[in-house]
C-alpha cells in the first residue's frame, strides 16, 4: 500500500494567486517564461534564467543561486504563506466541459525505491540531476508530480463532500461539467479559483478537518495498492535521490523526517484522459512518395480521408498527412499483438513498422528527423509543419488509455518515449512542501 501524509503548505495569499501561480517549469522555455512572468511569478524560482540579461544558463551556479535568493524573498515579502498546520488540499481542474479532481498530499520517497509508486518511462540521469539540485538547493518540492490511482469510492465522496458536490450515487465517476465560462456550481467556495492563460479553470480547496485529514490517510495507507506517475518522472526520481542522500546525511535518521516525503496531485483513474501524442518526420529516408505509399501498403491497408473527421476512431488505426493530403492507415492484422502490453500500443506498431522498417529512425529519443507534436495543439500543427516544409510527413495517433498505462507499470515494462500527453498541466505554486 502507498503511504502518505499531510503537510502544512507553503501558498500565495488568496489575493496573490494569480499573480504567483504558473505553468511548470518544463512547459515554456526560457522566452516564453521571461515573457510571461509578473513580478510575483513563480517563474522567477523555477526558471530564474530569466532573471539575467541576456538570458543565463539554466544549470550554472549562479542561476541556481538566485533561485535560493527568490525563494527566501517570496516568503519574506509575504507572497509565499505557510499554513498553520498539516493539511490535505482538493485541486480541481476543467477542460473543454470535463473535470477532474485531485487530491495535493505528500508520497513517500521509499515507495518509489519499492516501486510502490510505478513509472511507465525511462527518466534521463541529466535531467534527474537538474531536479534534483532544485529539490536539494531549496529543501522543498516547489512543484508537484502528477499521480494517478485505481478509483477508490470513499476518497471520491470525500473529495465531493469538500467541493460541495452532490451526484445520486457516489463513487459513480460521473463527473460534474465546469465550462471555463460558466459561474462556479461548488457549495462550497474554493480557496483559489481562476481561468488561465488556455482558458482552464484551477479550483482549490483546503481540508483542514482532522477527523477527516485522519480518514484521507487511513484509506490511502489501507485501501490504495499504488501510485502511478502520469506526469513528473523526473521530479518524482529527484524527489527519491534527496530523500536517500538525507537519509545517508542523518545518522539520528527515523524515517519521520520531512525529507522522507515530497509533494504530488493524486487524481483517481477515471478522472484522467490521455490526449494523443503525434509525430511528424523531416523526410521520407530518401523515397518518393509513390515509394513511400507502396511501401506502407505491406503493412496498412491505405485510403484517402475525404470528410473533415481526420482524427483516429479506434486503436491500430492511423492518420497520414503527406503532401497536401491525409489519408487512414489501417494495420493489417497479423502485424501487431494484443496480448502484448507493449506490443498493442500503437506508437509501437507505427515505431516498428513505419519509423525504424521504413523511415530508418531506429532512436526516438536520439534522433533529430522526428520531432513530437501533443494533441492540445489540434491537427492542424501536423499540417502546417508539413505544408510549411519543416517536415515531410505527420502521423495522428489515437490515444492510449490509463488502463493500458497501468497495465504497463504493473508489469513493469516501459512506455516508448512520448507516448502520454496529459491536459490540462498542473498549475505550480498552488502549494509548497518544504523540509
Amino acid at each position: 500500500m502507498v503511504r502518505v501524509k499531510p503537510f502544512a503548505a507553503l501558498r500565495p495569499p488568496r489575493e496573490l494567486v494569480t499573480e504567483v501561480a504558473a505553468p511548470p517549469y518544463d512547459v515554456l522555455n526560457s522566452e516564453e517564461a521571461l515573457a510571461m512572468a509578473g513580478e510575483k511569478s513563480l517563474l522567477h524560482i523555477t526558471k530564474p534564467e530569466i532573471d539575467f540579461s541576456p538570458i543565463a544558463d539554466e544549470h550554472s551556479e549562479k542561476v541556481y543561486a538566485k533561485a535560493v535568493e527568490n525563494f527566501k524573498a517570496w516568503k519574506d515579502r509575504g507572497w509565499l504563506v505557510r499554513d498553520p498546520k498539516e493539511e490535505y488540499y482538493i485541486y480541481a481542474q476543467t477542460m473543454e466541459g470535463r473535470t477532474q479532481y485531485g487530491i495535493v498530499l505528500c508520497a513517500n520517497t521509499d515507495d518509489y525505491a519499492s516501486g510502490v509508486i510505478k513509472k511507465h518511462e525511462l527518466t534521463r540521469r541529466d535531467k534527474e540531476d537538474d531536479r534534483m539540485v532544485h529539490v536539494r538547493i531549496q529543501s522543498a518540492n516547489i512543484e508537484p508530480v502528477f499521480f494517478a490511482f485505481k478509483d477508490n469510492a470513499e476518497l471520491e465522496k470525500i473529495i465531493f463532500s469538500v467541493v460541495g458536490i452532490h451526484f445520486p450515487e457516489a463513487g459513480t465517476s460521473t463527473f460534474p461539467s465546469l465550462s471555463p465560462a460558466d459561474s462556479p456550481r461548488y457549495e462550497n467556495a474554493p480557496e483559489y479559483e481562476f481561468i488561465d492563460e488556455n482558458g482552464f479553470t484551477h479550483a482549490f480547496w483546503v481540508v483542514s478537518d482532522d477527523e477527516l485529514i485522519s480518514r484521507i490517510t487511513t484509506i490511502f495507507n489501507y485501501e490504495v495498492e499504488a501510485f502511478y506517475v502520469a506526469d513528473g518522472h523526473h521530479r518524482t526520481a529527484a524527489a527519491a535521490r534527496v530523500g536517500a542522500e538525507r537519509r545517508a546525511q542523518n545518522p539520528a535518521h527515523t524515517g519521520k523526517e520531512e525529507y522522507n516525503w515530497f509533494m504530488a496531485v493524486c487524481f483517481p483513474e477515471s478522472h484522467l484522459k490521455i490526449i494523443d501524442y503525434n509525430r511528424v518526420v523531416r523526410d521520407l529516408n530518401g523515397l518518393s512518395k509513390e515509394e513511400f505509399l507502396n511501401a506502407l501498403e505491406e503493412d496498412f491497408k491505405l485510403s484517402p480521408i475525404n470528410n473533415p473527421d481526420i482524427a483516429p476512431d479506434r486503436l491500430h488505426r492511423f492518420s497520414m498527412y503527406l503532401d497536401g493530403h491525409w489519408y487512414r492507415l489501417d494495420a493489417r492484422d497479423g502485424r501487431y499483438d494484443d496480448t502484448d502490453p507493449i506490443g498493442v500500443l500503437d506508437v509501437t506498431i507505427l515505431s516498428n513498422l513505419v519509423l525504424d522498417k521504413i523511415l530508418g529512425i531506429k532512436d526516438l529519443r536520439t534522433d533529430k528527423r522526428i520531432d513530437f507534436v501533443g494533441g492540445i495543439r489540434g491537427l492542424g500543427e501536423l499540417s502546417r509543419r508539413v505544408d510549411s516544409g519543416e517536415m515531410a510527413v505527420a502521423f495522428a495517433l489515437y490515444p492510449v488509455s490509463m488502463k493500458q498505462l497501468m497495465d504497463i507499470a504493473d508489469s513493469g515494462n516501459i512506455m516508448p518515449p512520448k507516448t502520454t500527453w496529459f491536459e490540462p498541466k498542473l498549475r505550480s505554486g498552488l502549494a509548497i512542501h518544504t523540509f
